[in-house]
């Protein structure tokens, strides 16, 4: 990174979360893909991808984590609503493609590269729903 002075231990935090809820969001589906239904090219693509999603300063991470005093730590009722594996693929999608599109966005303040990593996830991550969910509901 450039100069982490524009990055704000707040800030930090913003990335802490949603670099681990896109993490998260990609190795459900991951492991449905994996284990359900024994899919190595998919599941191994969302791998790729998820690997894919990291940065170097993960001590600035760690170091201005609160997941204690988060505000919204307890769940929403609409969060415990999955009517099938299909709504479960599609939630977490959506989970992990609003997280790359924050950290793009996050990222344009300071590190171009890693603005347009996260670009390239989401996108990816946009194909792979089409895909996935198309195959589900056939």
């Amino acid at each position: 990174m450039k100069n982490n002075a524009i990055l704000s231990p707040e800030l930090f935090r913003v990335i802490d979360a949603n670099l681990n809820r896109l993490k998260e969001g990609i190795r459900v589906v991951e492991d449905i893909m994996r284990y359900r239904d024994n899919n190595k090219e998919l599941s191994l693509r969302l791998k790729q991808l998820r690997h894919k999603a990291r940065i170097e300063e993960t001590y600035e991470l760690l170091k201005n984590r609160d997941s204690i005093n988060d505000v919204l730590r307890s769940s929403l009722k609409t969060e415990f609503n999955r009517s099938d594996i299909t709504s479960i693929i599609t939630a977490n999608f959506k989970r992990a493609q609003e997280s790359s599109r924050v950290l793009e966005e996050l990222f344009k303040l300071q590190n171009a590269s890693y603005s347009e990593n996260f670009k390239y996830i989401r996108y990816e991550l946009y194909a792979l729903e089409k895909e996935i969910v198309l195959n589900e509901n056939r």
